[in-house]
């Protein structure tokens, strides 16, 4: 007999993770499936900022930047560990946007929703300091401003394992092959890694497979109503570090467009994105040469000491899969988010599809889809997340750098570049990686720099890690800087337990 739940979650990244979290705090049984790893695609493609979105005031949004601009302080408070504070340097470009425009958008940004930590947007002299002295001679003014900064792939396993707390199923490297709707809930047919097949049923589904949304719409037999759906790529490349202070550069493009120039791990910069229609495999979305030419012209029109090719360590690309609003720039396309719940004739089991969406909303978005399906489901529980703290930030008065401190006392003998690492990126989680860790040697094997076992076994065992790339670009980004040995080593290690990963 198949097992039944009330709510079946296709997708694995935050709109998917964040929506199970939500239904499973209302007390519904949740099931969610990802084909691949957790934040494998979209989620951990991002810029990774949690952030109002400047911009899209341009483009009269301004629900959506209220919205987000209130998640900001939300998002501060419940995930300290891996969200802080940015602060953000926009330098006037004579030639561009004048700075009324400037100071009426940061005007904006400053009163649309209320600020708790953050700080307001301020004129900014950038004549012999810091922040002016990676940029050319001709920017000697500009602005202040702050959002925040997100580990995107690990607030997607924070949102999952807080829906696995609170009673969710959470299946990684599970396909949903097949939909089929019945009068009284729908048939999935999952497949895993080595082919074989499972049925489950549930009384509703929700298709947050982001680029595959059409798809699993199609599998459901429901291709004729499916919405439009509009792929943009965006990509990003990593250099090591272009300036000496933790603040982020926002330039302004001749095109209309923006990037950032963000300080990323400690010892490099993370520049991106660009905006460009795609139309290829999801699962294969790569920079292209000419992407790279575009941001290296565009920061370079600001950068005293120029970057080249040569210069970038590491790059990534992911899909947004936006809303279609028939928008000819793929820039001004809505980053707002749109429901498509499909009822059939009005009782037969829901599909809500979700196309769009930012990570910055991603909590609102899931409260949305639940108070849209709760009725249907006849669930009377109220919203509950806004005040809800993810695993590993319930630290003191959400004080980061206070449980910091605690933690480099309590663990004097653990590294202090793995100490920091740890608390930024398991909170207070930390102390369950070796509990009865009294010296390094308690780690058990060092497997890589800085990589110990008792974290491997820890990444496996808690947070569905089943290969080196789940480890080193998503659970931590390990992988920058490593040594093709150290990336096989830790390959060696995942192979070397393939019977324990596949009883999981």
């Amino acid at each position: 007999m198949s097992k039944h739940y009330d709510l079946l979650v296709v997708g694995g990244g935050i709109n998917g993770a964040g929506i199970a979290r939500d239904a499973a705090g209302r007390g519904l049984s949740v099931l969610l499936v990802e084909q691949r790893d957790l934040a494998s695609a979209t989620s951990s493609s991002s810029t990774k900022l949690i952030h109002g979105g400047l911009r899209y005031l341009e483009h009269y949004e301004f629900r959506l930047v209220r919205e987000a601009l209130q998640e900001r302080e939300v998002l501060l408070a419940a995930a300290p560990h891996i969200i802080w504070p940015l602060t953000f340097v926009l330098p006037h470009h004579k030639g561009l946007r004048p700075k009324w425009m400037l100071r009426a958008g940061l005007f904006l940004y400053d009163h649309l929703a209320k600020r708790k930590r953050l700080p307001a947007s301020r004129a900014l002299s950038l004549n012999g300091t810091a922040e002016g002295k990676p940029l050319l001679d001709q920017f000697t003014s500009g602005f202040s401003y702050s959002d925040c900064w997100v580990d995107d792939a690990r607030l997607v396993v924070l949102n999952a394992l807080d829906a696995q707390a609170r009673g969710a199923v959470i299946k990684t490297r599970t396909r949903c092959a097949a939909l089929v709707r019945g009068t009284d809930g729908w048939t999935a047919t999952l497949q895993s890694e080595d082919g074989k097949e499972t049925s489950i049923s549930a009384r509703a589904v929700v298709n947050a497979a982001g680029p595959w949304v059409t798809d699993m719409v199609n599998r459901a037999g429901l291709g004729d109503k499916a919405a439009g759906l509009r792929l943009v790529k965006g990509s990003h490349f990593i250099v090591p570090r272009i300036h000496p202070h933790d603040h982020c550069y926002i330039f302004q493009n001749g095109d209309g467009r923006i990037a950032f120039a963000i300080p990323y791990q400690q010892d490099y910069t993370l520049i991106g994105t660009t905006d460009v229609p795609y139309d290829g495999d999801p699962a294969d979305v790569k920079i292209s040469d000419g992407e790279i030419d575009y941001l290296l012209d565009l920061v370079n029109g600001y950068l005293a000491a120029p970057l080249t090719r040569a210069d970038i360590v590491w790059d990534y690309a992911g899909v947004r899969p936006l809303y279609d609003d028939k928008n000819s720039n793929a820039s001004a396309v809505t980053r707002d988010y749109v429901f498509d719940l499909d009822t059939g004739d009005g009782d037969a089991p829901a599909i809500l599809s979700i196309y769009g969406g930012k990570i910055t909303t991603y909590r609102r978005l899931a409260e949305h889809a639940l108070q849209k399906l709760c009725p249907v489901l006849g669930n009377h529980a109220s919203d509950w997340t806004a005040t809800s703290v993810l695993p590993g930030g319930d630290m003191s008065d959400g004080n980061f750098e206070r449980f910091l401190a605690g933690v480099r006392t309590k663990f004097g003998w653990l590294p202090e570049q793995i100490a920091y690492r740890w608390a930024r990126c398991y909170g207070t989680r930390l102390f369950d990686i070796a509990p009865d860790a009294k010296a390094i040697g308690d780690l058990g094997a060092e497997i890589a720099p800085n990589l110990f076992e008792a974290e491997l076994r820890f990444l496996m065992t808690q947070e569905w890690a089943k290969s080196a790339e789940d480890v080193l670009w998503r659970r931590t980004k390990l992988g920058l800087g490593m040594e093709q040995s150290d990336i096989n080593a830790v390959r060696d290690w995942f192979a070397n337990r393939a019977d324990q990963l596949a009883a999981q």
